[in-house]
């Protein structure tokens, strides 16, 4: 095996600062293995890491990235859960097993891949086996790599937090990545699904199986969900947007509703009218990922279901500094590099 890799770095706040430098490839230790790369996927998140910090504690020179599928291709003393061969997709957030997330009242936990740690844009990694899951049988790795962040997230929260079953409206305002899993996942479990977003994206999400499909900028949208749920509105609204956005959401939650506050893109302020969210009994998650069990259990409901990863974009790893700028214009679905050595 070569001795040397690439690996994207920073060494100071900027998305001007990311160079792909040649290092050494790193050896697994005691409880370690050691992934050869297939593909990362890119998250909105990512980009804020890099231009902003984020008021992480990042230590330079700094790799980003959290998502991705490999294969195991050396295993240090004492590992267990994976031998050379095997598949595997990073944890987005590693120390989280299953159960309640870490931290308390005061200090909410934060320690992700790509952020508190070291991320994954490089050739190789070397981590912990607890960071790690098997990768799905049926996916290859430039679609398996999506599941630790955003089919995690939109899995967590309508399956193993708001609880959908089949009959059940849900709502998701938005046609990103995280939308498009809720929209697959939803279907899955046998709810009518209403979409929301630009007017261009109608055709591919209503190919994915959404219900109806509503343009985010019609003046009276609020008015299409009310009309498409006989005035009943959504049992379940995947709130990917954030500030004000959540007071829509609020309006049209169903009584007894659940919505699951998930993005921040206008904003980590959010508000909301009180009087029909306490009238309507609406219970309201925060969502942040999800946990590693809550991800192999994603893993096998995508083996079982056929449930294929919308991507939008696959760039080569050369290109990282184009994919984040194809992240600035948008995307539906997700943008991925391919890492081949």
């Amino acid at each position: 095996m070569a001795k040397t890799m690439l690996r994207w770095e920073i060494d100071a706040i900027g998305r001007d600062r990311l160079e792909r430098r040649e290092v050494a490839v790193p050896s697994p230790g005691p409880n370690e293995v050691l992934v050869e790369v297939g593909a990362v996927a890119l998250n909105y998140r990512d980009k804020m890491v890099i231009e902003s910090g984020r008021g992480l504690p990042l230590k330079f020179p700094f790799t980003p990235g959290s998502d991705l599928a490999g294969t195991v291709i050396g295993v240090g003393k004492d590992v267990t859960r994976f031998s050379e061969g095997d598949r595997v997709i990073s944890t987005f957030t590693p120390d989280w097993i299953d159960g309640l997330r870490q931290g308390n009242a005061r200090t909410p936990a934060y320690k992700t891949l790509g952020g508190y740690y070291p991320g994954v844009l490089a050739e190789c990694v070397a981590m912990s086996e607890q960071w790690f899951v098997m990768a799905p049988v049926s996916l290859e790795d430039w679609q398996a790599c999506t599941l630790p962040c955003a089919g995690v997230t939109a899995w967590f929260a309508l399956v193993e937090r708001a609880g959908v079953r089949a009959g059940d409206i849900v709502l998701i305002p938005s046609t990103g990545g995280v939308a498009l899993f809720g929209l697959q996942i939803a279907k899955a479990s046998g709810a009518e699904v209403i979409i929301s977003g630009r007017l261009e994206n109608g055709e591919r999400a209503r190919a994915l199986g959404a219900d109806h499909y509503i343009d985010s900028k019609r003046e009276d949208w609020l008015e299409a969900v009310y009309a498409i749920t006989g005035d009943r509105g959504a049992d379940h609204i995947l709130e990917v947007i954030g500030g004000s956005h959540l007071g829509k959401s609020v309006q049209l939650a169903a009584v007894g509703g659940h919505i699951c506050q998930i993005g921040a893109l206008e904003g980590f302020e959010v508000s909301a009218p009180a009087m029909p969210l306490m009238l309507k009994d609406v219970t309201i998650h925060g969502i942040g990922t999800g946990s590693r069990n809550a991800l192999e259990r994603l893993v096998r409901a995508v083996d079982r279901t056929g449930l294929k990863p919308v991507i939008d974009s696959r760039y080569p790893f050369a290109e990282l500094p184009a994919a984040f700028d194809h992240l600035d214009r948008g995307a539906f679905g997700k943008v991925v590099i391919e890492i081949k050595r």
